[in-house]
C-alpha cells in the first residue's frame, strides 16, 4: 500500500498520486471525516440511470454500524447543487435518477431546519428529460406525511421505496438502538399501502444479532410472512470492531445465523414467485438498458432498482434504443424477473 486516503480527503487524490511519483514514503491522510460533498466534479456516465448522493454521514448510531465513525455526522448537500447535477445528467442522456445517502430520510434537517426530502423531490420532478426519480435508503423514523404526499403526487417519482427495517422484535430493535418500534413499522407500511396502492416496498433485515432469541426470530419470520414485502434482503449479523454490538453478550453461532437467513429467503422466494405470477398479462413501462442478442432486450420497470432487484426480458422484433422507454405486456415470469413482449406486438 502506497497511500491511505480517508473518505473526507478524496478531493486531494490527484495531489497525493503526484506526490507518490516523487517520494518513497507512504502517505496517510485520513483527517476531516466531516468534510462537505465534493461538488463540480465532471461525471462520466454510460448508463440511462445515475446515482446522485444527496447527503453524507449519519446521526443514527445503530449499535451494529461503523458508518458514523467512518463517514462522520449527517451533512446534506445544498438543494441547488443537487438540482444542478441532475440537470447536467439529464442533458447527457440520463433518464432515471436514483437518490442515495446513508440515510435519505434525514435530508435537509441540518441545512433547512426540517426534513426536506419532499421539497427536493418536488423540485426534481420539474426537470425536463428525467422520467423516473427513485429514492433508496429511507429510514422509517422520519418518513413523514409530506414525504408520503410527495411520492404519491409527483408523477416522475416512482412508487417504490427502499426502507431498511433490520428487525421488528422490540427487544432487538432496542439492542440495535433503532428509533422505531414494531408498531411504528406496522403503521408506516399500512399507511404507505393505503395512500399509494401500487407502491413497491423493498426492505432488509438482519438475523442473528446478539441476543436474538428463537422467539425474536419467529416474530420476524411471522411478520415477513404476513406483510409480504415486494422485495426483501436478509443479512446475517457480522461483528464490526469498534461498534457497541461487537462486545455484546449472547453472540449467535454462525450456523444458527445461516439457518435463519436461509429460512427467511425460502419464505421470500415463495412470496416473490406468487407476486411475479400476479403480473402475468399486465402492461408496464420498461426502461431499456441492454441488448442481449436474439431480439432480446433487458430493462427494468418502476418496480425494480438496478443491481439489487430483478429485470424484465423484452422480446422485440424491432430495434430498441438503450435508454428508451417502451410499454410491454408480461407473458412469463421467473423467480425474480419478468418476460414480456412489446404491447403493440402482443396481439399479432
Amino acid at each position: 500500500i502506497d497511500a491511505i486516503i480517508g473518505t473526507g480527503n478524496i478531493k486531494y487524490i490527484n495531489e497525493i498520486i503526484r506526490k507518490l511519483d516523487t517520494t518513497n514514503n507512504k502517505i496517510i491522510k485520513v483527517d476531516n471525516i466531516d468534510s462537505s460533498y465534493l461538488e463540480n466534479v465532471e461525471r462520466i456516465n454510460f448508463s440511462p440511470y445515475a446515482y446522485v448522493r444527496i447527503s453524507e454521514g449519519c446521526n443514527n448510531h445503530c449499535t451494529y454500524c461503523i458508518i458514523p465513525k467512518l463517514r462522520g455526522k449527517h451533512r446534506s448537500r445544498k438543494m441547488e447543487d443537487i438540482i444542478n447535477e441532475v440537470i447536467y445528467l439529464s442533458e447527457n442522456g440520463v433518464k432515471e435518477i436514483i437518490l442515495i445517502a446513508q440515510n435519505t430520510s434525514d435530508y435537509g434537517i441540518d441545512l433547512y431546519g426540517e426534513y426536506s426530502l419532499y421539497r427536493l423531490l418536488d423540485k426534481l420532478n420539474d426537470i425536463d428529460k428525467i422520467q423516473w426519480i427513485r429514492v433508496l435508503y429511507l429510514y422509517p423514523d422520519n418518513f413523514n406525511e409530506s414525504l408520503i404526499s410527495s411520492i404519491k403526487n409527483n408523477n416522475k417519482v416512482v412508487k417504490y421505496v427502499d426502507i431498511p427495517l433490520q428487525h421488528v422484535s422490540n427487544n432487538i430493535l432496542q439492542k440495535m438502538n433503532r428509533r422505531t418500534s414494531k408498531k411504528d413499522i406496522q403503521d408506516l407500511i399500512k399507511k404507505l399501502r393505503i395512500e399509494i396502492p401500487n407502491i413497491i416496498i423493498r426492505t432488509t433485515f438482519i438475523v442473528g444479532f446478539p441476543g436474538e432469541t428463537d422467539n425474536d426470530y419467529k416474530e420476524l419470520y411471522k411478520f415477513i410472512e404476513e406483510t409480504r414485502f415486494d422485495k426483501l434482503g436478509v443479512f446475517t449479523y457480522s461483528q464490526e470492531e469498534d461498534t457497541p454490538a461487537y462486545n455484546m453478550p449472547n453472540q449467535i453461532d454462525q450456523s444458527i445465523k445461516d439457518e435463519r437467513k436461509e429460512n427467511i429467503m425460502k419464505l421470500q422466494k415463495y412470496i416473490s414467485e406468487d407476486m411475479m405470477m400476479s403480473k402475468l398479462g399486465n402492461t408496464y413501462d420498461i426502461l431499456i438498458e441492454e441488448y442481449s442478442g436474439n431480439n432480446i432486450y433487458i430493462g427494468r420497470s418502476y418496480m425494480d432498482s438496478p443491481e439489487i432487484d430483478g429485470v424484465v426480458y423484452v422480446d422485440s422484433n424491432r430495434l430498441l434504443e438503450i435508454g428508451e422507454y417502451v410499454k410491454i405486456k408480461v407473458t412469463e415470469y421467473l423467480e425474480y424477473d419478468l418476460i414480456g413482449v412489446l404491447a403493440d406486438e402482443s396481439s399479432k
